[in-house]
This record gives C-alpha cells, structure tokens and sequence, in this order.
C-alpha cells in the first residue's frame, strides 16, 4: 500500500519527470503533407501510419480537398483512427506580416482558419514571410504591431501562431531578423519557427542559433540539401536528412541545447517525392532522418 506522503509527492514527481522530458532535448520524427502532395489527405496519412510514423504536419490544399467531399469531423477521425498526433498546419494566408492593403482580408481568413485547425485538434499554425514588396525601416515596426495583433486571433482558438522566415523574402529571411520582430511583438501566441532548409541555404550562419533563448522556437521544418552552389537551391533541390551537406546533427544539437524538444516535420518539394508511394517514402524517411537524429542525440 501506497503510503500517504508518497501518494501526495506523486503528482510533483510526474510533473518533475515532464519537466526533464523537455529539458533532455528529445525529438519526434513528424511528415509533412507537402512531402506526399500527390497521394491526397487521406491516402498520405494512411501509408505513412504504415510505416510506423506518429506525428503529421497537414497542409490547408489537402485538408480542403478533403473537405469538399467530406466533413471536419471525418478529417479528425482520419488521424484517429490511424493513431497520428497533429503537429502543426500552414494556414495558407499571405500577408500577415509586412503592412500591406489587404491585411484585413488576411486577418478574417487567419481567424477562420484557426477556428477550423482548432477543432481538428490542431496546437499550432504559421504562414511564411514570403513577398517580394519593397520595404522600409519603418514596416518593421508595423510588422511587430502586425504580428502581436494576428497572435491575438490565433488565442482565441487556442493556438500558437508562427512565423516562418523564407529566404528569398524581401521582408524577413533570417533567423536574426525573424527574432527580433516575434521578440518586438511579445505576445505569448506569436513564435517563431525554424526551417532548416531556409536557415542553411539562406544568409544564416550556425552562431545565430546561439542566439535563440530557452524554449523560444515553436516548431522545426526538418531537410536537407545537396552539395551544390547555394545560388541554384530552390524548393525542389531539398532532400531527405542525411542525404545531403547541412550540419544537422550540429543544428539539432542546439537546438536541444536550447531545449526544443518538439517534432522534426520532414518536408520535400521535389516531385520524385511527392508522387512517390507514402509508405515507401515513409520508410526512406524513417530510416534517414532517424539516424541523424541517433547521431544528434535527440531521439
């Protein structure tokens, strides 16, 4: 029998073991549905539950494609009864950040898309700073009030709005600057996030991790790139992790340094990937990107 002062220091103890879970540094393995574009929302999920994957990261095309012929509710139970966990979702809405005429349209989208990712069980969404529109000092400024104002929609869902730096935006496309605006926001709903392919192929350098606070990132796009010329990467040259150059066991490793401790969502645009079978690509995936994560530490 349980004595009493062991039943009353229960609670604290599973609390302390949460705590030390997240303090470790341990990742998840997670797909994005951009990965599988091809195969559509349910077939995606479905041959990636086969090859043993937990996490999905789902996209608004392939969700609203669904729900054309289907409801919300059948979009939940999807993931249910395949026994995935969803990590996180694009909200698919374009200038949110930089100030811009049809910022209000973007806010009335932003709230319709929480209130659908919430009660699909969702905790986070982003957009990506993408735009060519040439900007000025003072946009900054504005883009802070822009972002503090969209985290404050996305709490009455309940969510975790992020911003993804792109690094061929003219607005924000560096993890440097990306910092500096959520920090200018401070609004406890308004994160950023990390793409690996964006932060290596872009004009970041390995120190600026140095730079996150404890916990500060909200999510991780996880890929790779080959050996080549950083001028001709796009999109499509993006690979599975551990296929290419980047040094992510050394991003990885400060990233839990910094106590993330969240999913790794694989994401590719290349279209051998995206039409390929989603269980055998799964498979790929598992068996790759695990393996830099064993040599990171973090699995």
């Amino acid at each position: 029998m349980l004595s009493r002062r062991t039943m009353l220091l229960t609670p604290v103890a599973m609390v302390g073991a949460r705590i030390g879970a997240a303090a470790s540094g341990k990742m998840t393995l997670a797909i994005h549905q951009n990965s599988s574009a091809a195969a559509g929302y349910r077939k995606s999920l479905e041959g990636w539950a086969r090859a043993g994957i937990k996490n999905a990261e789902l996209t608004p095309g392939l969700l609203d494609a669904f729900l054309r012929t289907d409801s919300l509710a059948a979009a939940r139970q999807v993931l249910t009864d395949l026994g995935l966990t969803p990590v996180s979702c694009a909200c698919g809405v374009q200038g949110l950040w930089e100030p811009n005429p049809n910022r209000a349209t973007a806010l009335e989208n932003l709230k319709k898309r929480c209130e659908m990712l919430a009660e699909l069980g969702l905790p986070r969404t982003y957009a990506t700073t993408a735009t060519t529109q040439k900007v000025t000092q003072d946009d900054y400024k504005a883009g802070a009030d822009n972002m503090r104002e969209a985290g404050e929609i996305a709490k009455q869902s309940g969510l975790t709005l992020m911003a993804e730096f792109v690094r061929a935006s003219s607005f924000i496309s560096t993890l440097t600057t990306l910092l500096k605006m959520t920090r200018a926001a401070g609004h406890p709903n308004m994160r950023p996030m990390l793409d690996c392919y964006h932060f290596w192929s872009g004009n970041n350098k390995l120190e600026d991790l140095d730079l996150l606070r404890p916990g500060e990132i909200a999510h991780v796009h996880f890929q790779d790139v080959p050996d080549m010329p950083r001028e001709l990467l796009d999109n499509n040259t993006r690979v599975i992790p551990g296929d290419g150059i980047t040094p992510l066991t050394k991003i990885l490793r400060k990233l839990a340094e910094k106590g993330y401790a969240g999913a790794l969502s694989v994401e590719l645009f290349m279209p051998k990937f995206q039409q390929a079978d989603p269980f055998e690509l799964a498979r790929e995936i598992r068996q790759k990107a695990e393996s830099v994560m064993r040599q990171a530490r973090v699995l």
